[in-house]
């Protein structure tokens, strides 16, 4: 696959349209492990680690825009009863992480959490495999994932995702916009990965007609779709809890 320089994105009045830093943190919850994963000089994620069991298959997750790693010490335990170890990953400038997000280091340092997590799995005696698993803003590192590693992933999950830049090509003229769009279509089409794709009925934010459409154009054989009736962008736990939960323990082999 070429390689698409989206380096555009990165310019500070574009990339603040998506990104929302927060520095939120907290001690771990207890059982829960708090790991830096050295991104650049001087320069490392926060993430935490939610173990369920030696055996169990692992989620490493990125998650929406405004969101933090910290914000899941309250999520992180379904995945746990349902026996998934759960990995959640800051973005640079979020959580503890140093730095300031942006476009491509978002998806570079995607490939180093996903480098490290390999690392401290096997060094812990964990056995299952990886699944990674990007909600909303997070879709753009676990697409990174999926179409350039995805020998090393057992497969994707996205959870209120569509298949687009969105807002970070906005400001971009419009024919630089259009010709990016098309190309990273094209990446996510790539995808060939089992794939498990969620999505409330009701989303506003990403219209559930976009999140079919990705569906469809995934490579996979193996690919499943689930669509929670009521739920919006934010509220598919609440609109659909145990359909969620089951979806996402029958793709890992939970």
């Amino acid at each position: 696959m070429t390689t698409v320089d989206y380096s555009a994105l990165d310019d500070i009045s574009i990339s603040m349209n998506a990104f929302y830093p927060r520095k939120n943190w907290s001690p771990a919850p207890l059982g829960a492990s708090d790991h830096a994963v050295a991104v650049a000089e001087e320069i490392s994620l926060s993430c935490r680690f939610f173990p369920a069991a030696d055996t169990a298959p692992n989620i490493l997750f990125f998650y929406g825009n405004g969101e933090t790693a910290n914000d899941y010490n309250g999520i992180a335990p379904l995945y746990t009863q349902i026996e998934v170890n759960f990995f959640v990953a800051d973005y640079r400038g979020y959580g503890r992480s140093g730095g300031w997000p942006s476009f491509t280091t978002m998806l570079a340092d995607s490939v180093k959490v996903l480098d490290y997590l390999e690392g401290m799995l096997k060094s812990e005696g964990y056995l299952g495999g990886i699944f990674v698993m990007g909600r909303s803003m997070g879709r753009h590192a676990a697409f990174e994932l999926a179409a350039h590693h995805g020998g090393r992933l057992g497969g994707v999950i996205i959870e209120s995702g569509r298949p687009i830049l969105g807002n970070f090509v906005y400001g971009l003229p419009p024919q630089d916009a259009k010709a990016l769009e098309a190309d990273y279509l094209a990446k996510v089409s790539s995808i060939a990965i089992p794939s498990l794709v969620i999505h409330g009925e009701q989303d506003t934010l990403a219209p559930v007609a976009q999140a079919v459409q990705m569906h469809h154009a995934f490579q996979s054989e193996d690919k499943r779709l689930l669509t929670i009736p009521g739920a919006g962008h934010n509220d598919l736990l609440y609109r659909g809890l145990n359909e969620y939960l089951a979806a996402i323990r029958e793709f890992t082999g939970a």
